[in-house]
């Protein structure tokens, strides 16, 4: 499980999947979540704009990634 830190609040989930190179472009994003291609803490999320909080974890294309605040 890859561990992604920010430091903010949340990531939206399509900020993540930008982030971490795993879509090219935000149209992609927007595909890859409305397909039902995204597990967040294991259940499919359709919500492109979804708050992603540490200790979340989301699954995309058979990788895990958890995110928490930068210390």
């Amino acid at each position: 499980m890859k561990t992604i830190v920010i430091t903010t609040e949340y990531i939206k989930l399509q900020d993540l999947l930008k982030l971490e190179n795993l879509v090219e472009t935000g149209g992609m994003a927007k595909q890859a979540v409305q397909e039902g291609e995204v597990l967040v803490n294991g259940e499919v999320c359709l919500l492109r704009g979804k708050k992603i909080r540490p200790g979340d974890v989301v699954s995309f294309q058979g990788e895990t990634y958890t995110v928490a605040y930068a210390d």
